[in-house]
């Protein structure tokens, strides 16, 4: 799902979003992503997923909202950037993820760690569904998450890397793009580059980004780097990475040469299978929930 309705949570101008659209699934198509086995669509192209949302927040408190630790952040963080309170949209985002997630049965969901807590709104969704409308056979499964070994990936301000936040770096991203990115990533003071996560998590990040690229664990990175500093740590990530990404950024340059035929397409088939999807779980909720009239 390509959440374009995620956009006006936090801001006022949306900016040219069907070119955003087009650039997200070219990426998606140039990563591996296989639209006869993987249904792409847009959020705003689902309107059952909305007309989810509203039993389902019936289902949830305001103070459960307000104590989520994501929400919290992301709205002070909406108030440093814009100087405004928090959009009611964005209290209420969590829910619109349950409605997404579970309006398509997810039964396993790929987060970072720092979305934990909304997932467990969602599970709390469907437990609270099955228990009020539907105790004798459940009709929702509780999603678990996937996470990875690297639980946040950082950016090179040292914080968690996110577009909105203007320190990540795009697939689609020229060399020198990356070279510069990977030069203005935080170190620290120490010259000998060593992996210790927790005493030192920017080079940590920077290593696991360099050794997954690399195909090498982080700890055997930061031994070939040794004293060899920062700067040179630096200059390993970045070869490894441009490397790693060389046949995705070919693919994706051959998939843009005729970009918006095929995104096009791709979403066409997309919307109309999640719109499927999406309007049987609504008929189902809206009859377990005695609304069929």
């Amino acid at each position: 799902m390509i959440a374009d309705y995620q956009v006006i949570t936090d801001r006022d101008e949306t900016g040219d979003l069907p070119a955003v659209v087009r650039e997200v699934v070219l990426d998606y198509l140039a990563a591996g992503i296989d639209p006869d086995r993987t249904t792409i669509f847009t959020h705003s192209a689902v309107p059952a997923l909305h007309q989810l949302m509203l039993p389902f927040l019936s289902l949830v408190t305001v103070a459960e909202l307000e104590r989520n630790p994501t929400v919290k952040a992301e709205a002070a963080d909406a108030v440093g950037r814009q100087g405004r309170g928090m959009s009611g949209l964005l209290l209420t985002y969590p829910v619109h993820q349950a409605a997404d997630i579970l309006a398509m049965h997810g039964n396993l969901v790929p987060v970072g760690a720092d979305q934990l807590p909304h997932l467990e709104t969602t599970r709390a969704v469907a437990r609270r569904f099955n228990q009020r409308f539907t105790a004798a056979q459940p009709y929702f499964a509780e999603p678990d998450a996937l996470l990875t070994d690297s639980l946040t990936v950082l950016g090179h301000d040292g914080a968690k890397m996110a577009k909105s936040r203007g320190n990540a770096l795009e697939l689609r991203a020229s060399e020198d793009d990356t070279a510069a990115f990977f030069r203005r990533a935080r170190t620290d003071s120490a010259r000998h580059i060593t992996y210790e996560p927790e005493q030192r998590p920017e080079v940590a990040n920077l290593l696991r980004i360099g050794a997954h690229f690399a195909g090498t664990t982080p700890e055997a990175l930061a031994d070939a780097i040794g004293a060899a500093g920062a700067g040179r740590l630096k200059d390993v990530v970045t070869e490894a990475v441009v490397e790693g990404l060389r046949s995705l950024r070919a693919r994706r340059r051959a998939l843009a040469a005729d970009g918006a035929a095929v995104v096009g397409e791709v979403l066409a088939r997309g919307n109309a299978r999640a719109n499927v999807l999406a309007a049987g779980t609504l008929t189902d909720v809206r009859e377990l929930m005695g609304m069929t009239y």
